[in-house]
Parts: structure tokens; C-alpha cells; sequence
């Protein structure tokens, strides 16, 4: 963690610490399901990518095999 951002941490569990133990579980809930709201636009944002690189033909098909041998540099 980057020297910034370490004081910045220490404030908000400072604050945290400061509520209830039934907000304090209120707050990680809602933490919670930010974070897994991120989690779902970043993986529509790929899913949205990969469409577009179907539509637009740069996307490739292949095995296993296929892929390994792609990463490996093989024809």
C-alpha cells in the first residue's frame, strides 16, 4: 500500500471504529455489494469487448491446443 494511501486507511478505521458494532456490520454489507457491483460492470465491460470484437471479426476460435499453441508462438 503506497505511503498516501496508508493515512487514508488509518482515518477511515479510525471512524469506523468510532460506530456501532450494527453499523460497523451495516457498513461491510454495504461494501460488500459495491464491490460486487464493480466486480458486474467490469465483467459486462469484457463481455461488451468481446461482442464487439466478434461483430467487428478479430476475435479467434480455437481448442485448447489451439490457444497453447497461439501463447507458445507456434504455428
Amino acid at each position: 500500500m503506497g505511503q498516501v494511501k496508508a493515512p487514508l486507511l488509518q482515518q477511515a478505521l479510525d471512524v469506523v471504529e468510532k460506530l456501532s458494532p450494527e453499523d460497523q456490520e451495516t457498513l461491510i454489507d454495504l461494501i460488500r455489494r459495491r464491490l460486487v457491483e464493480l466486480r458486474r460492470a467490469e465483467i459486462a465491460g469484457n463481455a461488451a469487448a468481446t461482442l464487439q470484437a466478434v461483430r467487428d471479426g478479430h476475435a479467434r476460435y480455437g481448442s485448447v491446443e489451439d490457444l497453447k499453441g497461439d501463447l507458445l508462438g507456434e504455428p
